[in-house]
């Protein structure tokens, strides 16, 4: 027993000794990162040049298909947007089943089945393989291209760029690409109303006829299924398919600006300013820097660990979120650094992306840093092996690349041995901090004089275009608009003899009834509207005495002071009339673009501070556009004359709380009526 209370003192010692020589402030040294053992995709290659990729998978009974085409991207000038519809097209119907008879029998068996201008995806369970092999396949080779399809796609694409012309972030991508890219590249052309409305079922026919070739085509098999067995199936379903020549094309490699250069789109409704930091950058996998340029991106802005999250969100509180991206991709890519922030620190903002991109360039990163880096992604890529389909996309990518055998087994050895100065090699050749174009969506009200101090301000359209230079006459002023605005509707005196209105609109939203209900009292300052749906009262806004309300759902809420200000600027049928009266401030914001009419923007301030902004075409005066950054923006049209007085019979509402451009249409507009505490309410 003593003898065995002597032993275990000691290996107490020994144990404490060793304990005192780690440093537990550290982590413990990697060892050397391990050669990884990837299963490899089997691979063979039929008489008319359809390559394929079998990756053997038995944990599921399931098997999937995935048909890549590897052509050069297409510049499709007046018919932008063509290659979107080809998928769907080819899913609408072949000469042996309808498009809902093709949805019936993918759903029997439980499967997927989809395409694109580029792709064709099928998968289903292993019993099922032959059908949906038989779908995939009657998809492949027999689709009719039905017009209603087009007609169909064609609706819900111009619903889709509508929303899209008032949503931060799709402009915010719209412009990026075409300062990036410039509108006469594959990644900078735009769609728009007229080259979608261009498009017709002959040019879907004239593409699909033209490149769903086997000969530019990759085939990866992913699930349960042998080689030996996929060799049979393949050539079953996929051998019969005709090789063909396939068109080449080559573009110019869009070069960096001289210098550095804001470019902006002016959203005056919009509380915050999106903010792209971005140039174009030649990087393609497995080039010279592809690895390290992961670990440099991790480092500047990969995650919440990064310098410009820990800077722009952490320290400084300006955004809830702020990243980087260095792309890859065989034509072009670009490195980028983006957030969205509040409207009085977007210039703060752009300050520190800058700084944080020059400080990474000229002083480098740290060996912290970068074993940070290298341990994120090593994780991230051994988690991506857990997926079946990662191992397909690997074969696949040493195919397209040209990359060595054995490119993703070593892919962690080579991760793990960049040095520090490697990484900041890598910076100096990638990245010119000088030779940004810094583009932002915001208020430009608030934010372009504040930007001009990192370059040139250049204005665009919310479509990517250049502003239109738009020329005012010289001595126009706010109030010598809304003065042009009273006399388009008929005169100041008639426009102020409409003392009380009760207006009913009625919209669409997917098949449902949406009705709006306004009343107004200039003369006792009381003002309600409500909004029902479907026959259900959604929301009530009341302003009696003085005092509001808001009723959603069941629920009343007294308005706050901020609140109440609003709904004031809000309650008058013609607040124009009344502006000067209430000690209203009026600025008159130049000449802009709305929609393709010249309109005066005019923003209007109580006394409280709150504010709105209206718009009022140059031609005829009248009001067009009416901004807020909580509701969004509605744009009058169809005015008609009532009482003497023209009236707009149709608003569309864009909002942010609404999946879709809402246009309602007034049903019913009695004026000069009887007004009670009861109507408002």
């Amino acid at each position: 027993m003593k003898k065995l209370a002597i032993s275990f003192v000691l290996t107490l010692f020994v144990a404490l000794g060793l304990m005192a020589q780690v440093d537990r402030s550290k982590l413990p040294a990697s060892g050397p990162a391990p050669e990884i053992k990837i299963k490899e995709a089997e691979t063979f290659t039929l008489p008319n040049g359809l390559k394929v990729f079998v990756v053997n998978n038995t944990k599921l009974p399931r098997v999937s298909f995935t048909l890549v085409l590897e052509r050069d991207p297409i510049l499709e000038k007046d018919k932008a947007g063509m290659t979107g519809f080809v998928g769907e097209m080819m899913r609408g119907g072949t000469t042996n089943r309808s498009k809902d008879q093709l949805d019936q029998e993918i759903d029997f068996i439980g499967g997927s089945l989809s395409a694109s201008s580029t792709s064709l995806f099928a998968s289903s369970l292993k019993k099922h393989q032959s059908k949906i092999l038989e779908l995939m396949a009657d998809v492949l080779y027999n689709p009719t291209f039905p017009q209603e399809e087009l007609d169909k796609l064609k609706k819900q694409s111009l619903t889709g760029l509508a929303q899209s012309k008032d949503n931060p972030q799709a402009i915010s991508s719209r412009l990026a690409a075409a300062v990036l890219y410039g509108k006469n590249h594959p990644y900078g052309e735009i769609e728009t109303e007229e080259t979608i409305n261009n498009i017709t079922v002959e040019d879907i026919k004239k593409y699909y006829q033209t490149y769903f070739k086997p000969n530019i085509a990759y085939l990866a098999i992913v699930g349960d299924m042998t080689k030996a067995e996929a060799e049979k199936v393949v050539n079953q379903y996929f051998g019969k398919w005709k090789k063909g020549e396939v068109p080449k094309f080559s573009y110019p490699m869009p070069t960096r600006a001289a210098k550095r250069a804001v470019a902006l789109v002016d959203r005056s409704s919009s509380v915050q300013s999106v903010i792209n930091v971005t140039q174009p950058v030649e990087m393609k996998i497995g080039d010279q820097d592809y690895i390290s340029s992961r670990l440099l991106n991790q480092i500047l802005g990969g995650g919440s660990a990064s310098r410009l999250f820990m800077n722009l969100r952490e320290d400084k509180g300006y955004t809830y979120g702020a990243y980087s991206s260095i792309g890859a991709d065989k034509l072009v890519a670009s490195i980028s650094a983006t957030a969205s922030v509040r409207t009085e620190v977007t210039d703060s903002a752009v300050y520190e992306f800058i700084y944080e991109i020059k400080n990474l360039v000229e002083n480098g990163v740290t060996q912290e840093e970068l074993d940070k880096a290298k341990a994120e992604l090593s994780g991230s890529f051994g988690r991506s092996l857990e997926q079946p389909g990662t191992v397909a996309n690997f074969a696949l990518n040493i195919e397209r690349y040209k990359l060595p055998k054995d490119y993703y087994a070593t892919y962690l050895q080579k991760l793990n041995s960049y040095t520090v100065e490697d990484i900041n090699a890598t910076a100096k050749r990638l990245i010119e901090p000088d030779k940004f174009i810094i583009t932002t969506v915001g208020n430009g009200a608030e934010i372009k004089e504040k930007l001009a101090q990192f370059g040139e301000v250049i204005e665009f359209d919310n479509m990517g275009f250049p502003a239109k230079q738009l020329e005012a006459e010289a001595d126009m002023t706010a109030e010598q608009v809304l003065e042009n605005y009273l006399n388009a509707l008929g005169g100041k005196d008639k426009v102020s003899a409409i003392k009380t209105a009760k207006i009913s609109m009625d919209a669409n939203v997917m098949g449902n009834k949406m009705s709006i209900a306004f009343v107004y009292d200039s003369e006792n300052d009381r003002y309600g509207q409500k909004t029902s749906f479907g026959g259900n009262v959604m929301q009530k806004t009341a302003l009696i005495d003085g005092k509001g309300s808001i009723v959603v759902q069941g629920q009343t809420i007294e308005m706050n002071e901020e609140q109440l200000a609003e709904a004031k600027l809000n309650s008058y049928l013609f607040p124009e009339a009344v502006y000067e009266k209430n000690g209203y401030t009026l600025t008159l914001d130049g000449l802009k673009d709305v929609e393709g009419t010249p309109a005066y923007k005019v923003i209007i301030a109580a006394p409280s501070g709150a504010k709105l902004i209206n718009y009022y075409a140059q031609d005829s005066g009248l009001k067009i556009k009416y901004e807020n950054p909580a509701s969004g923006d509605t744009y009058y049209s169809d005015y008609q004359q009532k009482d003497g007085v023209l009236l707009p019979m149709t608003w569309t509402i864009k909002s942010p709380m609404i999946p879709m451009p809402l246009e309602a249409k007034v049903t019913t507009m009695e004026l000069n009526v009887p007004v009670s505490d009861e109507d408002v309410k």
